[in-house]
């Protein structure tokens, strides 16, 4: 696995039980997953001779971002090395406007869109779609990063003189946000899990219910059919994340795309029979893909995100025991990951048949192990 981050750390863990050794080609011997990894690369995956060189001898090649160049995991195809999911695929989580383009031609619900080069562009648009409207860097962004509402031509002046290339989506009428996660395996098989609630602050998911509360079973079918079509259509292999929006008016339309395991299924460690990071690992492997059917009525993840840099070295071990004695039955994750405002360093997954006592004890459990508030 190109990328040692927490999704890493957790496919590592996941690939013990399979019998199988994950390599991992580390930015930093300090990040999460080179931190438990026996077999740890250095080096930087933006070049392809370190890309090779790790990949010699790997069965197969699967990815903790999406950042790895895509003519360099072509290449690696061409040496002969299994990448999976390969460059064809990849393209369209690493490229937006890519994604929009595809999305579109295969008739899948999207907000409306539109590439933005240069103000006029950006005017003609919102003079379509009516402001505000939702500006988005066509590559690189994640956790509300690259992503800006504008009001305005002149309040996006800054963003259009960035150089940055641009997506410019309607603003739709949200009523809240969801996720279909599914799985696919090179020879076609397909599994999907519960779609979910996915609960978003500052642009950061925050928690995530599964399944979601009170979505109509024609809206959930719909979501898991839209993901697992998805996945046949571009190609993926291995888990892919489709987050959704659920309009106001009843409607489904795709927001993001990720081909890898993802935030809102980190709930299937406890929550499904196969947790997605099994499923990731069945699916790159060609093995049989595993059962998705969950372990209780709810299960809640609450993200732990930091708080001031030094709440690691002054207390989060002693929280961490505190936080067992008062949530024994709460299952707790941690990354490995130094402490800094808003980083995902950690989540807590909570389990049963009340769901408002299920989502306080996720809530609580997490408000403990950043903040210290025990109430």
């Amino acid at each position: 696995m190109v990328g040692a981050g927490q999704l890493a750390r957790m496919t590592h863990q996941a690939g013990i039980a399979l019998g199988q050794s994950l390599r991992i080609l580390a930015d930093s011997a300090d990040d999460g997953a080179a931190l438990v990894a026996g077999d740890v690369m250095v080096g930087d995956y933006r070049s392809l001779d370190v890309l090779r060189e790790f990949a010699a001898g790997c069965d197969v090649v699967t990815w903790d971002h999406e950042h790895v160049p895509n003519d360099h995991i072509a290449a690696l195809a061409a040496d002969g090395v299994k990448v999976h999911p390969g460059a064809e695929a990849l393209r369209f989580a690493q490229d937006k406007l890519q994604m929009r383009a595809r999305l579109t031609e295969l008739g899948i619900p999207c907000p409306r869109w539109a590439p933005i080069g240069s103000a006029s562009d950006l005017a003609a648009f919102g003079s379509s779609v009516g402001w505000p409207l939702v500006l988005k860097a066509a590559t690189g962004g994640y956790d509300g990063k690259g992503v800006w509402v504008v009001d305005s031509v002149e309040d996006a002046a800054d963003v259009l003189n960035s150089g940055i290339a641009l997506l410019g989506e309607e603003k739709a009428p949200i009523a809240r946000e969801l996720a279909a996660d599914v799985a696919r395996s090179p020879w076609g098989q397909g599994a999907a899990w519960p779609v979910v609630e996915t609960v978003q602050e500052n642009g950061i998911c925050v928690e995530v219910i599964a399944p979601a509360p009170a979505l109509p079973e024609s809206l959930a079918d719909e979501a898991q059919q839209l993901a697992l079509r998805i996945a046949s259509s571009l190609g993926v292999t291995g888990v892919l994340a489709v987050e959704l929006f659920e309009t106001t008016d009843g409607r489904l339309l795709v927001n993001e795309l990720a081909m890898r395991p993802h935030n809102s299924a980190h709930w299937t460690i406890e929550g499904s029979r196969t947790s997605q990071f099994e499923q990731h690992l069945r699916a790159v492997l060609d093995y049989p893909l595993g059962t998705t059917g969950v372990t209780a009525p709810w299960v809640v993840m609450a993200n732990l995100l930091g708080g001031p840099d030094d709440v690691r070295p002054k207390g989060i071990d002693e929280r961490v025991h505190h936080c067992m004695a008062k949530f024994p039955d709460v299952k707790i994750h941690l990354y490995g990951k130094g402490f800094r405002p808003g980083r995902k360093v950690g989540h807590v997954t909570a389990l049963g048949s009340d769901l408002d006592a299920v989502r306080a004890r996720a809530r609580a459990a997490a408000d403990y192990l950043a903040n210290g508030d025990a109430s």
